[in-house]
């Protein structure tokens, strides 16, 4: 088992680096990093496929988890290449970034768009560790892991919903989304990104060796929580909406829906 998915990880790295230095490429004509978020969904997708068709996983196990993997990452690719690249600015994280990295941007945006395909390697883990699981029966922890996914991404697809439809009207320009799920979480598409990761990391604990899925929404967690998700989010909230998003984050709870403060 040990040497297949030695032998999986590698080849599976070797072919996200080469598509991650495509869309580096391609950034360099359109001056839009964003792509690197599109790739980033993609790749999961091609991992989740490829440690499928190529583990030793029964049929239905094998559909199950490549599934799931492919409708979540083909919409979120899609949705972020269609909101933040084709035909959008650069958002405001990444030219901060290039601000801030001044003339080695190009060498240092390579690294980053590399990083993101490594770090899909390591957050593939659960895909693989299903893949490799010879057994027949789908257990009560697979049911239980695709029903909270089902939740998850019906979730996100609203809160992205909700927020698309706010953003579309000319009025609401500079203002904050306070209405449906954001009404009760800053992030709400944040907090079900993490639960889908929580998913796919309990269907993998009915596998040999699944408690390694478990480091997937663990740094998932880690990484919207304090490195590129809300942080640099927020940031760029208060700078474009400034007092009023203040006040929001005073009403409203960060991460987990919660009833928000009837003071603010």
């Amino acid at each position: 088992m040990i040497q297949s998915a030695l032998h999986l990880s590698i080849f599976g790295w070797a072919v996200v680096a080469i598509f991650m230095a495509a869309l580096w490429g391609i950034q360099l004509f359109t001056q839009n990093a964003a792509i690197v978020d599109f790739g980033w969904a993609l790749s999961l997708v091609f991992l989740a496929s490829f440690y499928a068709i190529h583990g030793d996983a029964g049929l239905w196990r094998g559909l199950l988890m490549a599934g799931m993997v492919g409708v979540w990452g083909l919409r979120l690719a899609f949705y972020l290449l269609f909101t933040r690249v084709i035909g959008q600015n650069e958002e405001g994280r990444y030219q901060e970034l290039r601000a801030h990295w001044g003339a080695r941007v190009q060498s240092r945006f390579f690294m980053f768009f590399q990083a993101q395909g490594l770090l899909n390697i390591v957050l593939a883990v659960p895909f693989l560790v299903v893949a490799l699981n010879p057994r027949r029966a789908l257990s009560p922890l697979e049911y239980a892991g695709a029903v909270l996914w089902a939740v998850a991404f019906l979730g996100e697809v609203l809160a992205d919903a909700q927020l698309a439809r706010f953003k579309s009207h000319p009025l609401n320009r500079g203002r904050v989304c306070g209405r449906g799920l954001w009404r009760f979480s800053r992030h709400p598409n944040y907090f079900f990104e993490w639960l889908i990761w929580v998913s796919y990391a309990l269907f993998a604990l009915a596998s040999p060796h699944g408690y390694l899925g478990l480091i997937s929404p663990a740094l998932i967690l880690f990484f919207l929580l304090k490195v590129t998700g809300i942080p640099a989010t927020e940031a760029q909230a208060l700078r474009s909406k400034g007092e009023a998003y203040r006040r929001y984050q005073q009403s409203t709870s960060v991460f987990i829906p919660w009833i928000p403060k009837r003071s603010a």
